[in-house]
């Protein structure tokens, strides 16, 4: 089996969370397309799904699906099944009450689903990267003297579509940062926690060199981040909960050293690459991996997007998205009050300038490491699995647990 396209990974949207919004949202959206009689359906939500999906919007993305209808719900976080802790079930509910014709759902994270009953095409369509490791596609670039977007362009071809969405997907991450450092007051939910982005963002421009720098990164980071927890439009990358960690380092190296919108879009497409070999070998699921698989991934994927700007060759991008996932392992997923803002917004932030420094790192080097990019992806999952439930996306362990 190979790889389906970087489109899988970078999905437009709402948030607050690509696994407990917009999975849910499809989920229901496709059941009710394959039941055009129905009036009144009954979704029960398993696990993670359950335990935080109050505070991710997950009952309203279900009525929002299914807004011709009834929608009832029923919440059973202590029950989990069998394929993922982010399980949902679907059914018909009939004129006597009952629930019939029952559809089981699996949103697996960043946005993707799989329904038992009736399978669903990934939105990446069919496979089209034969080779699945960072070090097969390392080795295609330095045998052919190519880059990684080139080897993305090998593979999904001119005509397929992949340039047209990274165009469209880095419109939206902009007007995402555009939109959000705009934005004042607090965000939706019990915490009431104000947005910062604007705040920081007028103090970055106070100051000079490095602290200036590190301020812009932040205030951009926190304006994607609020925009998601606010239900706003945004792109996973590679989920909701991370999808300020990207846009920030690319929007400010292309403000700083005024890069074209193709250098961007051709960075993308090697964030991307990076993803995806995450995807297909272990997770991007904070309910399946916690969260190393979102924020960790996500300061992957940029610290190879930004060591591509910076020059960099094969190797010394593979060491970047090294850095910036092995310096997050073992970080758990402890949303308080089920809400996509504590910690999330500020690992946003922190794993942008995290991003950042790891491809300045990996510029001072000739790029040999001794950890491969692909090891750490093994451990991660293996990390994740030994990881306790109750730090995967349950809110009832960690920062969740005492605040």
């Amino acid at each position: 089996m190979g790889m389906k396209s970087i489109k899988d990974v970078f999905k437009i949207g709402k948030g607050p969370s690509s696994s407990h919004t917009m999975g849910p949202f499809k989920s229901v959206r496709h059941y009710v397309n394959h039941h055009t009689d129905a009036r009144k359906i009954m979704v029960t939500l398993y696990g993670s799904l359950a335990a935080t999906g109050k505070g991710h919007l997950t009952d309203w993305a279900c009525e929002d699906a299914f807004r011709d209808g009834t929608v009832a719900i029923a919440w059973k976080p202590k029950e989990n099944l069998p394929m993922h802790p982010n399980g949902m079930k679907v059914g018909v509910i009939g004129a006597d009450g009952e629930v019939s014709d029952e559809w089981t759902y699996y949103s697996i994270g960043g946005g993707d689903i799989v329904c038992i009953e009736n399978p669903i095409e990934a939105e990446g369509g069919e496979e089209v990267y034969d080779l699945t490791t960072m070090k097969e596609i390392m080795d295609w670039c330095n045998a052919n003297g190519k880059s990684y977007w080139e080897y993305v362009e090998e593979r999904e071809g001119r005509n397929s579509g992949v340039w047209e969405h990274l165009e469209n997907v880095w419109k939206v991450m902009r007007a995402a940062v555009e939109r959000g450092i705009d934005q004042e007051g607090s965000l939706p939910g019990p915490l009431n926690l104000r947005r910062k982005a604007s705040s920081y963002f007028i103090r970055a421009e106070g100051y000079s060199d490095v602290l200036r720098t590190r301020g812009l990164i932040f205030a951009y980071a926190l304006a994607v981040s609020e925009e998601n927890a606010s239900g706003g439009t945004i792109v996973t990358g590679p989920t909701c909960g991370s999808c300020g960690v990207l846009p920030s380092v690319l929007f400010h190296m292309q403000k700083f050293y005024n890069f074209s919108d193709q250098r961007i879009i051709r960075a993308l497409a090697t964030a991307g690459i990076f993803g995806t070999v995450v995807k297909y070998n272990a997770s991007v699921s904070g309910a399946e991996v916690g969260c190393q698989g979102e924020v960790g991934v996500a300061c992957a994927m940029a610290a190879a997007a930004a060591a591509q700007l910076m020059g960099g060759s094969p190797s010394q991008i593979e060491y970047a998205a090294e850095m910036g996932l092995e310096h997050h392992l073992g970080l758990t997923c402890d949303p308080v009050c089920g809400l996509v803002q504590i910690p999330c917004i500020e690992r946003n932030a922190y794993a942008a300038a995290r991003a950042l420094d790891a491809a300045i790192y990996s510029m001072y080097t000739d790029g040999r490491h001794r950890v491969s990019f692909d090891k750490v992806v093994k451990v991660m999952k293996e990390t994740g699995k030994d990881l306790p439930s109750v730090y995967k996306e349950t809110s009832e362990g960690g920062l969740a647990k005492h605040l």
